[in-house]
């Protein structure tokens, strides 16, 4: 990626149109394939996000001068400014009037049936697969590079790179076949070899070094309509509503069986406490006559048996507190149903819900940055009037209530500004409270980055301190 560096840093320094107009001959294809895609045929509106993916490289040159993967930057905004430029068109358009529009953009005769069932599920595909992988299959299949310049660009021998190729394309195809697209991974290789990259027009790439460079001009010292554009990358792995909707009628029944085993405790409760009052009244009123009867040797014998009774009670006064403090222990763990209550299907079904929320809530964060130079918000309550639009994006998301109820499971770890980030995908920006056990032993925590991406961590022993600490930054200002 040295290339690419040198190409952005000639750029940022010296403002060389030429150097940018080689960054974009180098991937406009890139670009342009993926936005076409996308925005289901439409040329213009393809040629429209294009425009805006190199105004926003083009304004972010400086930053982005130590990206590891410049094309993985590129094709992520890329989905990131189409499928925002998507959902304002489908706002404009009645839904009918929109689900006739889209069959008519996405309908090709001239292609071949397997490459027609690619086309829905691709993209949303590839942004499923980690970053080595996708970057791997770009550069292999959508940039038609070969496997030893895929090595040179990977930091990889060409056997390497051929192998990373193979597992990256086996797992897209894994993907596509959970999308009811099934084919072998050399018929996957092939349709894409063949139909991934699409040469934008001549005329369009001669007019996008002086658009995006006037516009990236043009937008500094204010903020960007089209950051709004920049939403979580690798969204979309999971829906928030499964976390109350997963698997309900078991759900209810552990409820109700908790809220049982909690009347009981609470009843036992006040029985021993009654009992506690009722031991605790009678050691008074035998302290009292122990007292009393201290003062007349003629009452001696009556004194010796007073002070065995009281040691007597004293263990029973002991015992009772124990109880009581175990039946409050009781009371709490069986107030929320336990993991490992829970069957492995409820629990992944929660993990991916939370990491759909963690995403959301990064969204709203993205949004709340745009309008406070750049800074994430210090506290959900700052960034709650954002979380309306991480709704409305969120294609799943029925219940907008339900989505800010949740941020009591999760913690801000940064604070500090976007732009200070030079890798923002290695950095923690918010994380669950709580770690999950699985029914196995292991633990797992679900953790959302800079990039707009959410992970779910997994440990051996519930440990997370040492991974937390390689993905943590600090900003001057926290």
């Amino acid at each position: 990626m040295s290339e690419d560096a040198e190409l952005l840093g000639r750029y940022a320094s010296e403002r060389s149109e030429s150097a940018f107009t080689e960054l974009i001959r180098r991937h406009v294809d890139l670009v342009y394939s993926a936005a076409l895609r996308l925005a289901g045929g439409d040329i213009h509106r393809a040629q429209d996000v294009t425009q805006q993916v190199f105004t926003e490289l083009a304004r972010q040159a400086r930053r982005l001068r130590k990206h590891p993967a410049l094309a993985g930057w590129l094709y992520t905004t890329t989905r990131l400014v189409a499928l925002r430029a998507n959902r304002t068109e489908q706002r404009r358009k009645a839904r009918e009037q929109e689900a006739n529009s889209m069959n008519e953009l996405l309908r090709n005769p001239a292609s071949e049936p397997a490459w027609d069932d690619l086309l829905p599920v691709l993209d949303e595909a590839m942004h499923r697969l980690g970053e080595k992988d996708r970057v791997a299959v770009l550069l292999r299949y959508f940039q038609n590079q070969s496997l030893k310049e895929v090595g040179a660009r990977l930091g990889l021998s060409e056997n390497a790179a051929r192998m990373r190729v193979e597992r990256a394309l086996e797992k897209l195809r894994a993907q596509l076949a959970r999308k009811g697209v099934t084919s072998t991974a050399a018929a996957l290789a092939l349709a894409l070899t063949g139909n991934a990259a699409t040469a934008a027009p001549t005329a369009f790439v001669a007019t996008l070094t002086g658009g995006s460079i006037a516009s990236a001009a043009a937008a500094s010292g204010t903020t960007l309509t089209l950051l709004k554009f920049m939403t979580a990358t690798k969204l979309k792995t999971g829906i928030i509503g499964a976390i109350a909707a997963a698997s309900v009628a078991t759900t209810l029944m552990i409820q109700h069986q908790a809220q049982a085993r909690m009347r009981a405790a609470d009843a036992s409760s006040r029985q021993q406490a009654d009992e506690l009052a009722r031991l605790q009244s009678e050691r008074e009123r035998l302290s009292d006559l122990l007292a009393q009867a201290s003062g007349a040797d003629d009452r001696s014998s009556e004194l010796m048996r007073l002070r065995d009774e009281a040691a007597m009670l004293r263990p029973q006064t002991n015992d009772l507190a124990a109880l009581q403090e175990e039946n409050r222990r009781l009371r709490e763990q069986n107030a929320q149903p336990s993991d490992q209550a829970k069957t492995p299907l409820q629990l992944k079904e929660e993990v991916v819900a939370r990491a759909r929320v963690a995403k959301d809530f990064l969204f709203a964060f993205v949004l709340y940055s745009l309008d406070n130079q750049d800074q994430f918000p210090a506290s959900f309550d700052q960034a709650a009037r954002y979380f309306a639009d991480a709704f409305s994006a969120d294609p799943v998301l029925d219940d907008l209530a339900q989505f800010t109820q949740v941020t009591n499971q999760f913690e801000i770890v940064y604070r500090g500004s976007r732009n200070a980030l030079t890798n923002a995908g290695n950095v923690i920006v918010l994380r669950e409270k709580q770690a999950h056990q699985w029914p196995d032993g292991t633990w797992s925590r679900v953790y959302g980055f800079a990039d707009g991406a959410s992970q779910t961590h997994s440990s051996a022993d519930g440990n997370f301190d040492a991974w937390e600490k390689e993905h943590t930054s600090t900003p001057a200002n926290q």
